[in-house]
């Protein structure tokens, strides 16, 4: 069976699902409750490693058109994850969720409305 083709719009729906579960995960969450969460902790470094997934698979054109989005950073922060789990600790987790997320939400929300899908 063949890898099923997608369009590159497919992705920005999965980082933006990622997103959401992300907040539903850490909501009304206190850091230190979620240093000793390791069920919140896994969910939410597997939603970033998808969302990280699908950052490579939008084309390099469409990454060209938004130059203030860190592509590079997350997708190396998916393979940080996948490859070099115990490198994640889970403060660096907290900071991208309280402080990466919001941005990057808006940031992608603004992709999917200027490119009208």
């Amino acid at each position: 069976m063949g890898k099923k083709v997608r369009e590159f719009r497919h992705f920005i729906d999965d980082i933006l699902e990622s997103i959401q579960k992300i907040e539903d995960y850490s909501l009304n969450l206190s850091e230190e409750d979620f240093q000793f969460n390791f069920e919140k902790q896994d969910a939410i470094a597997r939603r970033l490693e998808i969302i990280g997934e699908a950052v490579k698979n939008i084309p390099v054109d469409v990454k060209n058109q938004f130059t203030d989005i860190p592509w590079k950073s997350i997708a190396g922060l998916r393979d940080v994850i996948a490859h070099d789990y115990f490198g994640i600790l889970p403060k660096r987790l907290w900071n991208i969720v309280k402080k990466d997320i919001p941005i990057f939400k808006v940031q992608i929300i603004q992709v999917k409305s200027k490119l009208k899908f």
